[in-house]
């Protein structure tokens, strides 16, 4: 046995601590390591029945073969004679297994190293496994971060016990990540590497905006006020819908607060993005007449409305037109996000000039048809001309044919 002392189990304890690597994870990554020693010291590749046994109390380490007590002993590593069982433990009988002391007195530099290489890549998997489960747990979740660099485009932002990436899709345009901030991130995705874990982090997913409300909006919190929907285009609008489980309880009011404290709360931390709040609605009518807001409404048709396509069609005041389109089409595409409706908006002369051009396809349309059937008429009555003409052509034939018979028999 190796004397190792207390100074392993304090190193153990200090590791615990640091990392967060467990003390049992430690001593069986020491035993381990023992064992790889003794077979780079022995020079062999297989040692199944080869054990590394560690004593708390003594402080004390040895390597143990397990040999199998038999009569006869055919594979003197693995088995070992009654006789010399005996020696060891007079109570062993046949059948039974003991455990030899086999460490070797003086390990060599080499069987040494390989044992520091296995105690090494065992802490760094052992710490690799606690930060993947760690952040496992967290994918999902909004956490904070310092913004340590920016690299090839991408943020690197540490959060704790690793460094996430912040791809460049992920950004919010035009915003300015200084190293040295702090930033709140929402853990997007965890992959598994040979190193240590790698972390993607994004500050642009909607659910940021879900977790904010949920922070600064007890009701929410409390399961009162409900969070339906969220779209969202990072930087510039957010639109939330939200409902209220109590009908005391006003859902929009109380994401406001008082004064408009909350909110205001929380477009400071999304730096000045502008935030609607929207009532939801079983109603597809009023829901769709809320998203649109801030523009005012006139009638809203509901074009189809199945699993596949739910399609509607907007009608607004003409002043009223580019606000509920937005710039660049934002209010109308963040409302489709919203609902889930394909929204077509137009105004009101256009949906007025559509019906007059309706009224007056439709009159050309009866217009043309009775052309036709005056036309159908018309042919029908030349064709009974001609059909008559040519009865009597006929008829006229027939008599001048019965005239020259009767010439032909007087004349004989």
């Amino acid at each position: 046995m190796i004397k190792i002392g207390t100074a392993l189990f304090e190193a153990c304890e200090e590791l615990e601590r640091e990392r967060g690597i467990s003390k049992e994870v430690l001593i069986a990554s020491l035993c381990d390591a023992m064992v790889a020693a003794y077979k780079k010291h022995m020079h062999v590749k297989e040692a199944a029945n080869i054990e590394a046994i560690l004593d708390e109390q003594t402080g004390e380490i040895g390597v143990f073969s397990t040999k199998l007590v038999v009569k006869e002993v055919e594979d003197p590593d693995t088995q070992i004679s009654l006789e010399e069982a005996k020696e060891i433990d007079d109570e062993v009988e046949l059948e039974d297994e003991v455990k030899i002391e086999v460490t070797p007195d003086q390990f060599g530099r080499i069987a040494a190293q390989s044992a520091k290489q296995v105690i090494t890549q065992r802490i760094r998997d052992a710490e690799r496994n606690n930060i993947l489960n760690e952040f496992l747990e967290k994918k999902g979740t909004l956490t904070t971060g310092i913004i340590q660099r920016v690299e090839n485009r991408n943020v690197i932002v540490n959060i704790g016990k690793t460094d996430a990436i912040m791809p460049q899709k992920e950004q919010i345009p035009r915003e300015y990540y200084k190293p040295g901030n702090r930033i709140r991130v929402y853990v997007l995705n965890v992959k598994e590497t040979n190193r240590l874990p790698q972390v993607v982090v994004s500050h642009t997913h909607a659910e940021i905006v879900r977790e904010l409300f949920e922070l600064e909006v007890p009701e929410i919190e409390d399961g009162i006020v409900e969070i339906k929907s969220i779209s969202r285009e990072a930087g510039f609008r957010t639109k939330i819908a939200v409902w209220s489980n109590d009908p005391e309880v006003d859902s929009v009011g109380a994401c406001i607060g008082p004064r408009g404290s909350r909110i205001q709360t929380i477009v400071g931390e999304l730096k000045n993005e502008k935030i609607d709040i929207v009532r939801w609605s079983p109603d597809p009518v009023e829901y769709i007449v809320n998203a649109i807001a801030p523009a005012r409404v006139v009638s809203v048709d509901i074009m189809t409305d199945d699993e596949e396509t739910k399609d509607a069609l907007v009608v607004v005041p003409d002043d009223q037109l580019s606000l509920a389109i937005g710039r660049e089409g934002q209010n109308v595409r963040l409302a489709h996000r919203l609902t889930g409706w394909k929204i077509d908006i137009k105004s009101v002369s256009q949906m007025e000039s559509e019906e007059a051009a309706s009224e007056n396809y439709d009159y050309n349309d009866d217009e043309e048809e009775e052309r036709a059937v005056d036309s159908d008429e018309i042919q029908e009555e030349i064709e009974e001309e001609m059909n008559q003409q040519a009865y009597d052509e006929e008829d006229l034939q027939q008599e001048e044919n019965v005239e020259e018979s009767e010439v032909e028999e007087t004349e004989e």
